[in-house]
């Protein structure tokens, strides 16, 4: 509903807005549902609510503009007219200004620029100025040394605001100077421009990215929480939706207030004489409630004390239990606690499971009140988000718009492959609606998208996987979890509580897959619950949303290459030499390099790493990383890879390092990183040899071939780096 604007008396004492009357939705070219609200330009508040395509994850107050805020009437219609102008850049009235902006903005843009704008006008109010003609330079800087704090709600500062933040100050103080001629109640003097021609990018001190900023989550974080996430979906999320199916049950659906059903009296009554007839214990309620009830003056041996109100309600399709109900209830309910005591309701007979570190098994759960009941299927909602996030590199917005049939049926590409794909839209950059795209992707997260569906409460998901995605407190929550009792019990590892959001999530997966050998390959088998898979379906679709995805992805593994080839060539320079067949090769063109560093400019000079990655540069494309190995595939004849995999490798650009052999590759090339490997080899070889019988020779046989392969393989990489235990 909007609220209409009554004219004050200023409306006698100023003309009349060009933009009176209309509505604003139509001038700016939202669609609008047949029932939804049509803000108009008079209104008080303008209601997007109503408005076809906005984007799901952007919030309901979000959606909602409130000009009643501004405490100088007179600059409500100017804050009224300036947000106009930015929605309706082709209205007539806005098309003549010179200065004003061509393009139209979101609605998620106007309501930041309306809180800040709102924002600057209090202030001035409050500093005794009634007319923007009074501005000055003065105000302007004070205003923005005040905004470069952020403050809690006493005042008290709490950090420094980021530059984004002071550049929109900045930015909205500089455009109310481009809509002047348009404002009909006030305005700044005709020539005054804050801050004179400095862009509110150079006041707001903002430094120039270089590259995507957003850090990417440690092993140590990422790999517990992916593991988590995967336990709770692929193991647990069966038991969840039993229990889901148990609460909906509890809570069938009732007819409306008014419309014949039995009053409160008769159904909870009724609820209570249940649990006397089948011998059912009461709900417990949460320890908070009963530290709540202490404080508001309960006597600690009630016998209702810890009873759960709430779950008994719930029991008769009500949302609350109202304190009024209690006194005329209170001798029934005493009596079934006497009879048939407290106990928590769900999960008291909870399944087995397997532990997340395989060490036995344990009920999936602990007994559960209802509220606790609630709270599972919240975190294995937050599961659902964090592993979807975590293996498909989607963007907030994207997840947010996934529906329960966004899962396209398995694509068969032959004997043992099938290509899993999800349907959605691509928010980001699209008109409004966004646009309609698939992401190819694993079949964990394809598995994952339908557990979500099932999980999702029909009454309030709108067809959409996830009902909002305000991820930070859910987040936190899940976290706590799995670093609690519960998490230790199942067998989960902790946690570190660090900062983490869907972007560090995005980031993290691009460069597990640009700095893992064998990108996604080695980083699913790195996290021990998914199994093996290609990347070849992030390319798929070369327009598509994934494309991003894999820019940033190719982005990433060409920098880490050249630091990986970066740093051999400084181990060269420091004597640290490489083994493997492809050794004698990759030392003959150090040397070139270091030849040509000693030969440039003027002596004694330490070349930067620059002109070091320069002449190493095509070598670094060359490089890729396996698991215990660095292939320099220089020369596709002569790849061993290759050659084993004859004629189905024909025409190959790159090796198949699933099927390398480094021990006789020419072009392979073995490291003092890749020690470790070598040696858990060798160490789990002896352990099967000292088990095999005398039965099996031939297996023992092979074992010790490649046994003293793996010797011989660590003798080499001691002998020419000094890592020799």
């Amino acid at each position: 509903m909007t609220t209409p604007h009554h004219p004050t008396a200023l409306s006698a004492t100023f003309p009349r807005s060009v933009f009176r009357g209309e509505d604003v939705c139509a001038a700016a070219g939202l669609p609008v549902h047949a029932a939804g609200p049509h803000p108009h330009f008079d209104d008080s508040i303008w209601d997007f609510t109503g408005v076809i395509g906005l984007p799901r994850y952007l919030a309901r107050y979000a959606r909602i503009l409130s000009f009643t805020e501004i405490l100088n009437p007179q600059w409500r219609a100017l804050a009224k007219e300036f947000i106009f102008a930015r929605l309706a850049p082709d209205h007539p009235a806005v098309r003549e200004l010179a200065h004003a902006y061509r393009t139209p903005v979101l609605v998620a843009t106007v309501n930041g620029r309306l809180t800040v704008l709102t924002g600057w006008l209090n202030w001035l109010t409050e500093q005794g100025v009634d007319s923007l003609g009074e501005v000055t330079q003065q105000h302007c800087a004070a205003y923005l040394e005040l905004r470069k704090k952020v403050r809690d709600k006493h005042g008290v500062i709490i950090r420094d605001s980021s530059p984004g933040y002071r550049m929109d100050v900045v930015a909205v103080i500089q455009e109310l100077g481009y809509y002047t001629e348009l404002f009909t109640t006030d305005g700044y003097v005709p020539t005054f421009r804050p801050w004179g021609r400095r862009t509110a990018y150079a006041v707001a001190g903002m430094v120039r990215r270089t590259g995507n900023t957003t850090p990417p989550l440690s092993n140590d974080v990422f790999q517990p929480l992916v593991g988590a996430a995967l336990y709770v979906v692929e193991v647990l999320a069966p038991h969840v939706k039993e229990l889901q199916e148990q609460l909906r049950e509890m809570v069938p659906n009732r007819p409306g207030r008014h419309s014949g059903r039995p009053t409160w009296k008769v159904e909870v009554v009724q609820a209570i004489d249940r649990h006397l007839r089948e011998g059912d214990p009461c709900d417990v309620a949460l320890d908070h409630v009963v530290y709540q009830r202490l404080a508001d003056g309960w006597d600690p041996d009630d016998p209702l004390l810890r009873v759960n109100l709430i779950s008994l309600a719930h029991e008769t399709g009500r949302h609350a239990f109202h304190s009024t109900w209690l006194p005329t209830l209170r001798g029934r309910l005493e009596e079934a606690v006497r009879e048939v005591g407290l106990a928590k309701r769900w999960g008291r007979t909870a399944a087995l499971v397997e532990r997340a570190d395989g060490r036995g098994s344990v009920p999936w759960t602990l007994p559960m009140n209802t509220t606790e009941a609630r709270l599972q299927l919240s975190r294995a909602r937050t599961a659902c988000v964090i592993a979807l996030a975590a293996l498909t590199g989607m963007r907030k917005s994207e997840l947010a718009e996934l529906t329960h049939d966004c899962r396209l049926p398995p694509e068969q590409l032959g004997e043992g492959r099938l290509r899993y794909r999800l349907k959605g839209k691509v928010i980001k950059g699209r008109k409004l609606g966004g646009a309609h795209d698939q992401w190819v992707t694993i079949k964990q997260a394809y598995d994952t998208a339908g557990v979500a569906a099932s999980l999702a409460d029909p009454g309030k998901s709108t067809g959409h996987l996830f009902k909002a995605l305000s991820f930070f407190t859910p987040y936190e929550w899940f976290v706590t979890w799995v670093n609690g009792p519960d998490g230790r019990r199942l067998g989960l590892a902790p946690i570190p509580e660090v900062p983490v959001s869907l972007r560090m999530l995005r980031r993290t997966l691009a460069v597990e897959m640009a700095h893992r050998p064998g990108g996604l390959l080695a980083a699913k088998i790195h996290l021990k619950h998914i199994s093996v898979v290609t990347t070849e379906g992030y390319a798929d679709r070369p327009g598509g949303a994934q494309s991003v995805l894999m820019a940033e992805f190719g982005h990433e593994e060409r920098e880490h290459k050249t630091r990986v080839a970066l740093d051999a060539f400084h181990d060269y320079q420091n004597g640290i030499r490489p083994a493997g067949p492809g050794a004698s090769d990759l030392l003959d063109f150090f040397a070139f390099v270091d030849e040509q560093l000693d030969s440039s400019g003027a002596p004694n000079i330490k070349r930067s790493d620059q002109e070091v990655t320069n002449l190493l540069a095509k070598r670094a494309k060359a490089l890729h990383l396996g698991t215990a190995n660095y292939c320099w595939f220089l020369d596709p004849s002569k790849a061993l890879c290759l050659k084993l995999a004859g004629a189905h490798a024909r025409g190959a650009t790159e090796p198949l390092i699933g099927m390398c052999d480094s021990a006789r590759c020419p072009q392979a090339t073995h490291h003092a990183g890749h020690r470790p490997v070598w040696a858990a080899s060798a160490e789990s070889k002896k352990v099967f040899i000292a088990t095999i019988g005398r039965a099996q020779r031939t297996e023992k046989a092979r074992l010790e071939t490649e046994l003293a392969r793996d010797e011989r393989v660590l003798a080499e990489i001691d002998v020419h780096s000094g890592t020799a235990a």
